[in-house]
């Protein structure tokens, strides 16, 4: 576990960088992480995490990457809920960075 200072406010992150407290979420919270995971947020990534977020309060878990595909083009359609436009916005692994910036666990079945 480590901390870290995030506007005044310590933040806990778990020994892969994900939020202990999802209470602790906010969008400078999510510039920071995404500057740790190298990624430049623009809009496209701020709709993915937006669709995260939702699908995190509507089921209580992190979306592996199938079910962020099928959330993804439900919510945002076709051209957007294709696994390589997601692997543009988080070339890691889409699943585990968006859940991370989004302030969410990480999935259960993802490495």
């Amino acid at each position: 576990m480590r901390q870290v200072i995030i506007n005044n406010t310590s933040i806990a992150l778990d020994d892969e960088g994900y939020l202990l407290h999802l209470g602790d979420w906010s969008t400078p919270v999510a510039e920071y992480l995404a500057i740790e995971e190298k990624i430049q947020l623009t809009d496209a990534h701020w709709e993915i995490i937006e669709v995260i977020r939702n699908f995190y309060q509507q089921y209580e878990l992190s979306p592996a990457m199938r079910p962020l595909v099928k959330a993804v083009t439900s919510t945002l359609g076709k051209e957007k809920g294709k696994s390589i436009y997601l692997m543009k916005l988080f070339p890691e692994s889409p699943a585990k960075q968006a859940a991370k910036l989004a302030g969410l666990p990480k999935p259960t079945n993802c490495l």
